[in-house]
């Protein structure tokens, strides 16, 4: 009975004290979340109240991305309030790379507003990137490397060439121009055209600058996200006789059309010899239906009266008379070959 009466006197304060540490490491939890956040700010000069982290984190945002973009910001004097950054993260753009890019181009004396940079990072590219090429121009292999660009002069030789082309990002058409591909596809054709455009391959390989000037005239990054700056050819080779090879090749087609139409006309004659071969068999078969209508008519013309039997041997006498000189106007057999 004792104890119980000790405990329900101590019970109270229990509670206080049980309370109070838990609100003590609520508030540790707290600061260490929050807190260290705030002091962080507001020792680098940028003040943002303890509300505002609170409300950064509860709208799903990092609060840690915001502060620190927020700091370098001020440490390199751009005036960028955390409202924008915060705006720009829920829009699931790259505020530490946005914040970068645009002190990189204030250093480099580079117009880039904020406006612009998170334009361009919401687009898909690395603005940070994209800076360092307006800072530092790019070079880029057309085509890739280990391949060529083959094209034909005029003689019909191919020209086997490489170029490299010096490109600085264009921050103002970085938003809807055309990316590196389209540069190289167009570089590309503009090689092929200028090739195909010279009378010899001797003109090329002596004079491959120009190439260079020719495609440069073509204003091939309009549309783009690039300067070009300059347009080397790096290599310049020989490669086949095009020309001779597609001659060769259309001398054979024509012997093929020549052996194609030669075999219709044989076929057709063969064609015309059958055909004149049943003719004469035709005819031979009337020739010999008319001999065999002529003893009928002698047999007719004895029994009328109108032939008599000198007549018929007269007849006779003619007939083999033209047989001995058909056989005497042949040519002689020639004697058999023994084996």
């Amino acid at each position: 009975m004792t104890l119980l009466l000790a405990a329900s006197e101590f019970s109270p304060l229990w509670i206080v004290v049980v309370f109070l540490a838990f609100l003590a490491m609520v508030l540790v939890a707290f600061f260490l979340q929050f807190g260290s956040l705030y002091v962080k700010a507001l020792l680098s000069g940028c003040y943002v109240g303890i509300t505002r982290i609170v409300g950064m984190k509860l709208r799903g945002v990092n609060p840690g991305v915001i502060i620190d973009s927020l700091i370098m910001a001020h440490k390199a004097g751009l005036q960028v309030k955390d409202d924008l950054l915060e705006s720009h993260y829920m829009a699931r753009g790259n505020v530490p790379n946005v914040v970068r890019a645009i002190i990189a181009a204030e250093k480099a004396g580079i117009e880039l507003i904020y406006d612009r940079a998170c334009a361009i990072d919401l687009a898909g590219r690395d603005v940070l990137d994209a800076v360092r090429t307006s800072v530092n121009p790019r070079v880029i292999e057309c085509p890739a490397q280990g391949r060529t660009i083959d094209a034909v002069a005029k003689d019909g030789i191919q020209v086997k060439a490489r170029a490299r082309v010096t490109v600085r990002a264009s921050l103002d058409r970085l938003v809807g121009g055309a990316t590196e591909e389209t540069v190289i596809a167009r570089v590309g054709e503009g090689i092929v055209s200028a090739i195909g455009s010279a009378l010899s391959y001797k003109d090329v390989l002596e004079n491959p600058d120009t190439i260079s000037k020719a495609v440069l005239k073509r204003g091939l990054d309009a549309g783009t996200a690039f300067d070009i700056l300059s347009i080397d050819i790096a290599d310049v080779d020989v490669g086949e006789n095009v020309g001779a090879k597609l001659e060769a090749d259309q001398a054979e087609a024509d012997v093929r059309v020549a052996r194609a139409k030669a075999e219709e006309r044989r076929a057709m004659a063969a064609a015309d010899v059958v055909v004149n071969q049943a003719l004469v068999e035709e005819n031979r078969a009337k020739v010999v239906l008319a001999e065999a209508e002529v003893p009928q008519a002698m047999a007719a013309a004895f029994r009328a009266g109108n032939m008599g039997i000198m007549d018929y041997y007269t007849m006779k006498n003619v007939e083999a008379d033209t047989k001995m000189r058909q056989s005497i106007s042949e040519p002689p057999k020639p004697p058999p070959v023994d084996h």
